[in-house]
Order: structure tokens, then sequence, then C-alpha cells
């Protein structure tokens, strides 16, 4: 006869596997500010050192077709996190944390359908548009302060007296630093024992302007930073609408001052620095009760021109300005994954994070699951990703084409096959009236009116 007691301990532990098995997982989510394809995964510059980012694309799916839906951090932030595109909802300004009041009134963030569905949520840094948290989205938010940054006179490059337009290696603690401090927040909670699931987010601030970091990220690059391929004439077949999108300010000045290296290693620094921080908080989960049952995705909210086009920074619907690093790596995932080379969207995240946490979305949420991209990287999946920027300014992009449409009918049509850089516009070219057609048939038909009350200090 079976000993009664062993049963219960066999029943006990049968239920126990089964309900780690059934268990809704957890959600790693890191978000970056303002960094373009200059990751080693992607290729954008063959002197970038982002080894743990690089790390995380071996483990999980890489898109490395990924865009942004507004080449802006607000824009790209709102669409991503309230499950909407700008065009259906007119969010294309700027705003600070007051607007998501108003917001929360008419959609659900991303974090509050984790929350109003049993999670605990906890953030830090820059999630919405802003370093705040709204208590209808998150269980705790951290409170980052850090002390005033330190700077050897004369070392780097910076433009007047402003504390935007540094480019120059910091000299004080590393604990000091912002991002430092928010993925601190990231690692303690981590290490905190949880009685639900939870969703943490974590805003790593770098690359954005200031383009300042610790001076060993800067010691670390080459002597000399290679500059992204530049056509002279490249401007020579665009139309006006996207010219206008230029900042034709800065390309001038760096040119001026000769300047333009010496803000592309601060920007090489900076995206090291990120990588940096990105890697405490990853190597924290690997070694935290949570390294089998954590869903991680990590992604940028838009891209950056860095000289090409003639420009700085985003705001155009070029390729600089969309494309985006973007990584989801379930560690319940038995096998090896693949880079996924369809194109795809940030818009898509809303849907995908809810599927595979066996959460119902709203109704209205734009955008489609990456479920079938993540269980097979070469599965049909066609819904190409759209990026918008004002109102009638669209583009469509797919694994091969990029096609733009602006506001006065003028467009852009790029073959990324045979032109990785668009520099060849074949808009204009009548044996591509068919593929512009075919492309166009994915522009929105209508469009919501761009909400007008913005703050206008991009």
């Amino acid at each position: 006869m079976i000993n009664k007691r062993i049963l219960i301990v066999l029943f006990l532990s049968v239920s126990v596997f089964v309900n780690a098995q059934n268990k809704q997982p957890n959600i790693l989510f890191i978000a970056i500010d303002d960094m373009n394809d200059w990751v080693g995964y992607l290729g954008g510059h063959p002197q970038t050192i982002t080894p743990n980012i690089d790390k995380l694309s071996e483990k999980g799916v890489a898109f490395t077709n990924a865009h942004c839906s507004a080449p802006g951090c607000s824009p790209s932030r709102n669409a991503l996190l309230y499950g909407i595109e700008p065009f259906n909802s007119g969010l294309y300004p700027f705003y600070e944390e007051g607007l998501h009041k108003q917001l929360m009134e008419e959609y659900t963030s991303l974090p509050r359908l984790f929350k109003e569905n049993g999670y605990t949520t906890l953030g830090a840094g820059k999630i919405h548009h802003g370093l705040k948290g709204n208590p209808l989205e998150w269980s705790d938010y951290g409170i980052i302060t850090s002390g005033k940054k330190k700077f050897v006179d004369g070392e780097g490059y910076k433009i007047g007296n402003g504390r935007k337009m540094s480019f120059r290696p910091t000299h004080h603690s590393e604990e000091q630093h912002t991002d430092h401090l928010i993925a601190s927040y990231g690692i303690e909670s981590l290490q905190e024992k949880h009685d639900k699931p939870f969703f943490l987010a974590v805003g790593i601030v770098k690359p954005h302007l200031p383009f300042d970091a610790p001076k060993r990220f800067f010691d670390a690059l080459p002597e000399h930073i290679l500059a992204p391929d530049i056509l002279a004439s490249d401007l020579d077949d665009i139309p006006a609408e996207p010219n206008s999108f230029r900042k034709v300010g800065d390309d001038k000045r760096f040119k001026k001052d000769k300047a333009w290296e010496d803000v592309r290693r601060s920007y090489l620094a900076c995206i090291s620095w990120a990588d940096y921080n990105v890697g405490r908080v990853l190597d924290a989960l690997e070694k935290s009760d949570y390294a089998d049952n954590t869903i991680v995705v990590l992604w940028s909210d838009h891209g950056y021109h860095l000289g090409e086009k003639m420009t700085f920074r985003k705001f155009t619907l070029w390729e600089e300005a969309t494309r985006v690093p973007f990584i989801i790596y379930d560690t319940r995932a038995k096998e090896k994954s693949k880079n996924v080379k369809t194109a795809v969207s940030l818009i898509n995240i809303y849907k995908t994070l809810a599927e595979m946490a066996d959460i119902k979305t709203p109704d209205y949420i734009d955008g489609e699951s990456l479920v079938p991209l993540l269980n097979n990287p070469k599965a049909t999946f066609d819904y190409p990703t759209l990026t918008s920027w004002g109102e009638g300014n669209f583009s469509v992009r797919t694994e091969e084409f990029r096609y733009s449409r602006y506001f006065d009918g003028t467009e852009e049509l790029y073959n990324h096959k045979s032109d990785p850089n668009e520099w060849e516009n074949l808009a204009s070219q009548s044996k591509f009236d068919e593929k512009k057609i075919a492309l166009a048939k994915y522009l929105p038909k209508e469009e919501v009116p761009m909400v007008r009350e913005f703050i206008s200090t991009w």
C-alpha cells in the first residue's frame, strides 16, 4: 500500500508544478530614449559598443526592421503606451505629465491595463514623456533625483551656456547619474519578493540630449570616429515638405565648428552608457527568482539623424529617424530565437504583451499581436509599419520599400534592397506607379486633427 503521506507530497508537488506553469509571466519593460540603430546587432555604426543589448538580441527575438509610430518622444510613447496611432488620436505634439490625467479618462495605458488585471506595476525613469508616475497606472513609481554634473573646462564640445547642447564626458560618480539610479530601481525591484506577477518598467534616458556620459565610455571609443555614409547631392530629389523637417541650423553649426566628430563620439558614448545600465538590470534578472518566468521587451522610442540627410535629431520620415532597436525575450521559450526581418511597428507592443499575459485589450487598440512572429520569425505578417508626423504626412515601410506621402501630395519611394541609405527617390518614375498604389492602400483614409495645445520646446 502506498503511504498516504507520499501521495499528499506527490499531489502537492504536481500542483505546484502546474501552478508554476500556468502562472502569468512577469514583464520587464525597458524603454530607451532617442537610440537609433547604432547598436551592434543592427549594424548601424561599426564602432558602437553595446555588448548587453547584443547579448539580449541573441537570446530573444530581435526585430531588425522595427519602426516607431512617430519620430518624436511624446507622440511615439503616447502611441505605444495607449495603443493608438497618432493619426487616430491627434497626439502628435509634445506634452508634460499633466496631459495623462485627461488621457486616462479616454484610454487605458499599457501599465494600467496590467495593473487592472492583477499585476503589481513598478516603474522609474522615462516611460511616458516625463519622469513622473500616475497612481492609476503604477503600484509604485520611483522618484529619481541626481546630483550636479561635473565637467572639465575645455573638454568636449558645447554650444553657449545652455545645458542641452552639451557633448562632454562627465567626471562625477556614476552612481549619481540619472540612468544609474533608474537602473538601480529596477535592480532593487527584481531583488524583492513579489506575491503577484509584476510589470516592471525601466526608462533609460540616454542617449537623449545632452550627450554626456561618464568619461570611461568616451575613452573606450577609437581615436577617430567614422562618419555615416552621406551623399552630397542627397537633397536634390526630396520634396519641399520633408525638406522642411530637417534641422538645418544644427548641421550648419556643427560643420562650421568642425564638431560633427565630437557630436558622434558623444552619442556613441551615451549609447554605451545606456547599454551598460541595461546590462545591470538584465544581470539582476538572471540572478533573481524571476529568471525563468519573465518576458523582457526592449525598445527605443524613435531613431536619430547624425548628419544623414544633412540634419540632426529626429522629426523626419526617413529611415534614420524611424528605425529603432526592438527585442522581445521570453525566458520561458525553449528554443533560441532568430532575427525577424519583417517590418514591424512599435504600436504592436500593446497587443503582443497583452496576448502573452492572456489579458483582453480594449476594442479601440491599434496594431496587431506579434506572437505569430515570436513563434515563427518567418511567418506571414501582412501589416506594414506606418509612421506619421503631423497631419497628412505618412510613411509606409515594408521589408523592401519605404513609401512616403505628404499633406501636399508629394511623394518619396525608396527601394531598401538596392538603396539602404534612401539616396534615390523613385517616386517620379512611372515604372513604380503600381508599387506606390499598392503601398498607398495602407495609408489611413481618415485622420483625427492634431491636438493643438502642446509644449513647443522640442
